[in-house]
């Protein structure tokens, strides 16, 4: 590969053991795919939960792609890898705050510990580059209720910061992953905002957040839009009952690379990263078989790298030439609005929490005394043969009972004190000197 570009892929590989359809099937064709094409410098794979899945993509990349990190986190594992063609230095990983509620197994958010992964790489050219691998809390949708969509929001204020302050202890920065938003959503607004992130997809098309009121055909809005999910040209999502903005917009745009310079008092030292082409890949069926790759399409994105003083290549769109001959700019700060928005969400949902616990506990002493009466009606029951029952009866008591003292008690201290954690943040931001935004 070309010593001044970085091609970097994302892709949502929908790999939950015994719950995702055809699993095995779809790993092994995701991994030869990648070990044919040979052409990305770094990959990101997302809902990677089984490590064996992991081993044969790696063993499959190996070739090209030598260097690789899985992450754990939470009681299933974060489902996060990262593959580079350049040396790994360093890796961390930091669990979001919060992802959602114990007691919402369905959602399975809060065991898998949904996190946000890096690597700092070793790049020829361009030193010291951290990329970013994450997949946001899933629920809590762009209409809320507030108190279900604060949990996105702390997910994105987090991660925005770890990108920033990457920027400022001077390395390149690279965020990619499945950030379960659509671009004109509040958390999209945060992670571009205070982390001063460029939108790949937007360099390369930079009209396709503009609204429309016609409906785009399906491929359009793959090629023109960027949808990476729920798309009727996916065989998971085609007859599955969508909200209205999939419907309109024939999917959602949920998966992103991002990019940044470090920063520099003398940014013009600097070699300059721009995308000069970003696509939605993998939308093809896995061949020989009637069935997608994941339930999300990938994303690629070509990352071009430009010396200081050099001009852009001839081949770029003038579009892509203009953005190219513009320094990123190297200050950004939210708005107030979007401050108030945001510390709106929390409070709401700190209420919430509150007011869950409460009914939480008293349910929890509920069950206590239905297991004292238990316990003194069946010690004078003239049927033994009821005893199972009542045992049964008493075992579903105590799971009850001790699931509603932690998600209570426990957990909801744990929330509510994030949650204020995270409003004094956002009151100090809003109330620093406007010069030391970066």
């Amino acid at each position: 590969m070309p010593e001044n570009e970085l091609v970097v892929f994302t892709l949502n590989c929908w790999g939950l053991k015994f719950v995702s359809k055809n699993r095995k099937d779809r790993i092994i064709a995701i991994a030869d795919e990648l070990s044919h094409t040979e052409e990305y410098d770094v990959i990101t794979l997302q809902e990677l939960w089984v490590y064996s899945d992991y081993e044969y993509v790696r063993e499959s990349v190996a070739k090209y792609l030598p260097y690789a990190k899985f992450f754990y986190s939470g009681a299933l594992g974060a489902g996060l890898a990262i593959f580079s063609r350049f040396p790994i230095i360093a890796t961390e990983i930091l669990p979001y705050s919060l992802n959602g509620l114990p007691i919402d197994i369905a959602g399975g958010d809060w065991f898998v510990g949904k996190a946000a992964a890096s690597v700092i790489i070793a790049h020829p050219v361009l030193g010291q580059v951290q990329v970013f691998n994450t997949h946001l809390f899933a629920k809590g949708g762009e209409d809320g209720p507030e108190h279900n969509r604060a949990h996105r929001l702390v997910n994105a204020w987090e991660f925005a910061k770890l990108a920033k302050r990457a920027a400022e202890l001077g390395r390149y920065v690279i965020a990619a992953g499945d950030f379960n938003s659509i671009p004109t959503t509040l958390p999209m607004t945060i992670i571009r905002e205070h982390a001063n992130l460029i939108d790949s997809w937007l360099v390369t098309h930079p009209f396709s957040n503009t609204p429309s009121d016609t409906t785009p055909s399906p491929q359009e809005a793959i090629d023109e839009f960027g949808v990476t999910a729920d798309s009727p040209v996916n065989t998971y999502s085609a007859g599955k009952g969508l909200d209205p903005t999939a419907r309109k917009f024939c999917g959602k745009r949920l998966d992103y690379i991002f990019y940044r310079q470090p920063w520099s008092q003398n940014s013009s030292n600097l070699a300059v990263l721009h995308c000069k082409d970003s696509r939605v890949v993998f939308t093809h069926e896995v061949p020989g078989t009637t069935f997608s790759f994941s339930d999300h399409f990938g994303l690629k994105s070509v990352l071009q790298i430009r010396m200081p003083g050099l001009t852009p290549a001839a081949d770029f769109s003038s579009e892509s030439q203009a953005a190219w001959s513009a320094q990123p700019p190297e200050t950004s700060e939210l708005s107030d609005a979007c401050l108030s928005t945001m510390i709106q969400a929390l409070t709401t949902c700190y209420r919430f929490s509150k007011s869950r616990a409460q009914k939480e506990l008293a349910l929890f002493v509920l069950c206590v005394m239905l297991l004292i009466t238990t316990a003194v009606v069946s010690t004078w029951f003239p049927h033994p043969w009821l005893n199972p029952i009542f045992i049964l009866f008493s075992v579903f008591l105590a799971w009850l009972g001790t699931t509603m003292l932690y998600e209570g008690f426990l957990y909801g201290n744990w929330e509510r004190n994030a949650l204020m954690n995270i409003v004094e943040e956002l009151e100090i931001y809003r109330q620093r000197p406007q010069d030391t935004t970066r």
